[in-house]
């Protein structure tokens, strides 16, 4: 007996689809991803019994008087994407047509005043295996589809240094790449691709291992120095140290030269799609890709949100700057280790001498001096990467970006200390943002900041946490050094509360002033997987891509929008139809 299109794609995918209600059985990939429910956090919450009390006999004074994370990443389940793909209209080419923007010359990264924000969706971490395939390339397919029927500008994908460069120096292996980025041709999607330089596994929402290349562990193994360093010994293989970066130390080559050798080779490898497909390269500059040092470590538990973190800065190549640099300043004893009474990594800012508010370390002359070294070794590291990937794609029609990490706990106190182990010099009485945006703004690059979906109330307050006023700060540093701004969700969050602080954020109405013609270059979601696609869900994100995409006039058409976005998600034919023959094959 013949089988209906919903059982039909049910068999194909393992999984039951139930065509009456909508649902799709997908328990256990639903079960394993944070509900936004879980993120709202109540301001009563008390998380300072966290790891208060330890590490009490290390707060040494200092040797003169004085933490987006990300979350997601599961791959999408192939009948999760079939049910999306029901939901989508039957006048997708007409409706995609009218939000699709050709990308041609860099326009990806302009600021088109106005005119909306264009939405892009990250791709699952594991989206390319170890094997460098493309992982379920059916659900992939399908999943891309769905997003381009939305109305979904495109997709940010992973490209991994440990997968292409991973058996020898100076050996790509593309495949997977080729075929996701041809997949993505295919749909008319846009593509921002990151140069992911780091680990995965160890932040939040890593949901799969991708370590450095073997040749590079290997000499890490043989000189453990390479990788970041706590002062308790801890080492951490997330990304190499920025002490080495110009230190022949991997098979005769310097990190930098081993980071500008893989963007050429994908320069010359992709070339064919520069401008057109891929509009955009985001350049890993450290942990999860971000320009920082991986001062909050989840792996193993070492850190816990909302602990202040740690100074990263006690591996030989570090030590040998700081000894240089306390000399220069005449201040040799400065020069033989960072601060020592800086508390563990998940004491809060009063539990520790240098970062109390009263007579705290870090307001002092020796807190100044080791603080503004730390951070210009951040900058300087950040300038030779963009340096290097600004001469390797000029004239391709690419934009260059740089992905800075939402560090909002801790926001309201003082020292801001969890912004200050991380490598942003950012306190009370010193902005730390403009001089990150200026570094960006030197090589034309975008500012891409996270947490712009979180608002103050829903953090603990007892830990002042304060993220709208933090994605203020970089909004009002972005407009002074004249540098377009892009956007992340730090967390998965799939409720109108959260796209709603979306869409006021990327406004960029800083003053009150929604008559101001800037809004960000771009917004990018966090992550395609299983729930992204749950009826519900998925109901609302089509309606907030069309509502970014109105920009500033979204609130003269809402309703409109909402009978829009309404009918793309009930129309089920002939979409389906065609998803169902290209999962069969």
């Amino acid at each position: 007996m013949a089988m209906s299109l919903p059982h039909q794609i049910g068999a194909i995918s393992g999984t039951q689809i139930l065509a009456e209600s909508g649902n799709v059985s997908s328990e256990p990939a639903a079960a394993a991803t944070v509900k936004a429910s879980a993120l709202l956090r109540s301001p009563a919450t008390n998380l300072r019994c966290a790891g208060q009390k330890q590490g009490a006999e290390m707060d040494r004074l200092s040797p003169s008087p004085p933490l987006s994370p990300r979350i997601g990443g599961m791959r999408p389940d192939l009948s999760v994407a079939c049910q999306a793909l029901m939901e989508a209209p039957a006048m997708a080419e007409a409706a995609t047509e009218e939000v699709v923007r050709e990308h041609k010359e860099g326009v990806a990264g302009a600021q088109v005043k106005g005119k909306g924000v264009p939405v892009y969706v990250m791709m699952p971490l594991d989206s390319v295996t170890m094997g460098n395939t493309v992982n379920r390339r059916k659900a992939m397919n399908a999943s891309l589809q769905a997003l381009k029927s939305a109305g979904v500008e495109g997709v940010m994908m992973d490209v991994w240094w440990g997968l292409v460069e991973r058996d020898a120096p100076g050996a790509y292996n593309w495949g997977g790449y080729v075929e996701l980025l041809e997949m993505a041709k295919k749909h008319g999607l846009k593509v921002q691709a990151v140069m992911s330089f780091h680990q995965c596994g160890g932040n939040v929402g890593d949901s799969c291992t991708i370590p450095l290349p073997k040749w590079a562990v290997e000499e890490i193994e043989k000189d453990p120095d390479l990788a970041y360093t706590d002062q308790w010994g801890r080492r951490n293989h997330e990304y190499l140290s920025l002490g080495c970066d110009t230190i022949p130390v991997l098979k005769g080559r310097a990190p930098i030269q081993c980071y500008a050798d893989f963007m050429r080779a994908f320069r010359d490898k992709f070339k064919h799609l520069l401008g057109d497909t891929i509009v955009e390269i985001q350049v890993g500059m450290g942990p999860a890709g971000e320009l920082r040092y991986p001062s909050y470590p989840e792996q193993n538990g070492t850190w816990k949100f909302p602990g202040i973190g740690a100074f990263q800065c006690y591996d030989k190549y570090m030590l040998s700057s700081l000894k240089a640099a306390a000399e220069a300043a005449g201040k040799p004893k400065w020069g033989s280790t960072g601060p020592t009474d800086a508390g563990h990594y998940n004491n809060w800012p009063e539990d520790t001498n240098f970062f109390r508010k009263e007579g705290g370390g870090w307001n002092g002359p020796y807190g100044e001096f080791f603080l503004t070294w730390y951070s210009q070794m951040l900058l300087d590291h950040g300038e030779r990467i963009l340096s290097s990937a600004k001469a390797i794609f000029e004239n391709t029609g690419v934009k260059i970006s740089v992905k800075v990490a939402g560090i909002h706990w801790h926001y309201g106190t003082r020292s801001h200390a969890p912004e200050l182990t991380a490598g942003y010099y950012n306190t009370r009485f010193r902005d730390g943002y403009i001089p990150i945006a200026q570094m960006l703004a030197r090589h034309g690059a975008i500012f891409n900041f996270t947490c712009v979906e979180m608002r103050d109330h829903e953090q603990p307050q007892d830990a002042q946490c304060a993220p709208e006023k933090l994605v203020r700060q970089v909004a009002l540093a972005t407009r002074e050094a004249q540098v377009p701004l892009a956007g992340e969700n730090a967390l998965p969050r799939y409720d109108e509360c959260a796209h709603k602080q979306i869409l006021r954020a990327s406004a960029l109405n800083i003053d009150g002033n929604s008559e101001e013609e800037r809004e960000m270059c771009a917004f990018t979601y966090l992550r395609m997987n299983p729930d992204l696609f749950q009826a519900d869900n998925w109901r609302r994100f089509v309606a907030f891509v069309k509502k970014m995409k109105g920009g500033k006039d979204v609130n003269q058409c809402r309703e409109q929008v909402e009978r829009e976005a309404e009918h793309f998600v009930h129309v089920t034919q002939p979409f389906v139809q065609e998803a169902a023959v290209a999962l069969t094959h």
